[in-house]
């Protein structure tokens, strides 16, 4: 990883955003870009505590937003760094008893 767009690329911050905007870029969703630039921010962070995924997104965004040209096209990416994902629906609890058509609405 040398660098992004002919800045050099130091720190944990940057180097998990080069790999994120290189991977959004390049036409990955936000959770495969967003998995493998958490994996490099928290081996390289070297804090006695590990890297929240709060923190190691506000890392990548402070590195995009002081260094725009070394990350183009980036910024629109970055509001994914936040967004909370969509609940995920349980299944409905099965009804205990009854036939299999009555469990399943079939008669």
């Amino acid at each position: 990883m040398g660098d992004a767009g002919g800045a050099p690329v130091d720190g944990a911050g940057p180097k998990g955003a080069q790999i994120y905007c290189f991977m959004r870029g390049n036409g990955n969703n936000h959770q495969v870009s967003w998995d493998a630039a958490y994996a490099v921010i928290k081996r390289q962070s070297d804090q006695l505590f590990k890297t929240s995924p709060e923190h190691a997104a506000v890392m990548i965004t402070e590195a995009v937003v002081q260094n725009p040209g070394s990350f183009p096209d980036c910024g629109r990416y970055l509001g994914d760094l936040f967004s909370k994902p969509d609940p995920v629906e349980a299944a409905p609890a099965p009804v205990p008893g009854g036939t299999r058509s009555e469990r399943l609405g079939t008669y």
